[in-house]
């Protein structure tokens, strides 16, 4: 996700930035401009229609489909941004848990007990980078330090390794609790705590293999095409050979929305617009790190 101020208007509007749908638009726009000469110059030149041509009443059909489709959009950008959206409070909630599941264990575990310390330290680390690893199909072996998780390879060779750590986990905590180093009770809140991290691991999961419908995302893209390229037929009694670079102004405007619409929908592909998944688990890392081991360092 880039980091940016709020408040550069000069350099948002003169800069061309990586994330400028122009630069991946600028083939089909110029492909619309050739498609609205080539009706432009039919009936301007070829067909030599005149002012008064009942198609000129064609700009009429257009205000109102215009509108529908605009509203569309408004759908389309607004479902997106929801699901970005969720994705940022799931993350939000994974570092609530993952803090209170350390608060927690370092209230309850003795204050010179390093090895388990260390163990849950390392394991909620590893929770997080691992769960970004799976929701952005990177290798792991570039974000974790093999000294300091050996057994990593043996996750991702697991049918779901967010679920292997956290069962690690449950399971030391059951043996803390039968060894009587942690009570029931608090055998109980941990357990809660990080059944809230499944969770947070099914609910990114839902966002990223869950997209918008086929028909649907379909049918926007062809809506829209058809509406530029008619827009001419209807428009160019009045503005004459003008109506080609307005159709290409249009069809960027249009195409653009449903470009960022499909960026955003899905937040964990590591993209300009996607949640900085990577740098918040190093952060929820660092945090699990500093409140179990603030006695060892």
């Amino acid at each position: 996700m880039k980091i940016y101020d709020t408040k550069g208007w000069l350099v948002f509007i003169f800069k061309i930035h990586k994330s400028d749908t122009i630069q991946k638009l600028w083939p089909t726009i110029l492909l619309m401009g050739l498609l609205s000469w080539l009706v432009a110059y039919i009936e301007i030149d070829y067909l030599e229609l005149p002012q008064n041509s009942g198609l000129k009443n064609i700009a009429m059909l257009h205000g109102v489909i215009g509108f529908v489709l605009s509203l569309l959009l408004v759908f389309r950008t607004n479902t997106a941004y929801d699901r970005w959206w969720e994705g940022r409070k799931a993350w939000g909630k994974l570092i609530n848990d993952v803090r209170n599941i350390a608060i927690k264990l370092d209230s309850v575990l003795p204050e010179d007990d390093k090895a388990n310390r260390s163990f849950y330290a390392n394991k909620l680390k590893m929770y997080a980078r691992i769960l970004h690893t799976h929701l952005t199909n990177e290798s792991t072996k570039y974000m974790l330090d093999e000294s300091e998780h050996p057994e990593f390879d043996d996750y991702l060779k697991s049918q779901h390794p967010p679920s292997s750590i956290a069962g690690k986990m449950r399971k030391m905590t059951q043996k803390l609790s039968k060894d009587g180093v942690i009570m029931p009770e608090d055998k109980w809140t941990i357990d809660q705590l990080l059944n809230g991290l499944i969770d947070v691991a099914g609910t990114c999961e839902r966002i990223k293999n869950t997209p918008i419908p086929f028909a649907y995302a379909l049918f926007i893209k062809k809506f829209i095409f058809v509406y530029v390229i008619t827009l001419p037929i209807g428009y160019v009694f009045t503005t004459g050979y003008y109506i080609v670079p307005l159709a290409m102004v249009v069809f960027y405007v249009l195409l653009s929305l449903e470009l960022i619409a499909e960026e955003i929908e899905d937040p964990f592909n590591g993209g300009t617009d996607d949640l900085p998944t990577n740098k918040i688990a190093e952060n929820i890392g660092r945090n699990a790190t500093n409140i179990l081991m603030q006695n060892f360092k």
